[in-house]
C-alpha cells in the first residue's frame, strides 16, 4: 500500500488540464510526497512523463481500470 498525500481528478478534463492539476497539485506538497491523479486523457501519459522527467519528479507507478489511468507520482 502506498502512502498517498494528496488525490487529484482530473476525469474527463483534456489536454493541458491533467497537466495543469498535476503542477499546481505539486507545487502544494513537500519532497518526496506522493500524489495520485486519475486521468482519462490518453495523451496524459506522455506529458506527465515529459514534465515529471524535467522536473525529476518520479513516476512510482501507472494503473489503469478501464479507461482510467491512475499516476502515483512522488515529488522531487
Amino acid at each position: 500500500m502506498m502512502n498517498v498525500t494528496l488525490e487529484v481528478d482530473a476525469v474527463g478534463l483534456n489536454c493541458p488540464m491533467p497537466l495543469l492539476k498535476l503542477k499546481k497539485a505539486l507545487n502544494n506538497l513537500n519532497s518526496s510526497d506522493v500524489v495520485k491523479i486519475s486521468v482519462t486523457d490518453a495523451a496524459a501519459h506522455l506529458d506527465f512523463g515529459v514534465f515529471c522527467q524535467q522536473a525529476a519528479h518520479e513516476i512510482l507507478t501507472i494503473a489503469r481500470n478501464e479507461n482510467v489511468q491512475i499516476f502515483y507520482i512522488k515529488k522531487a
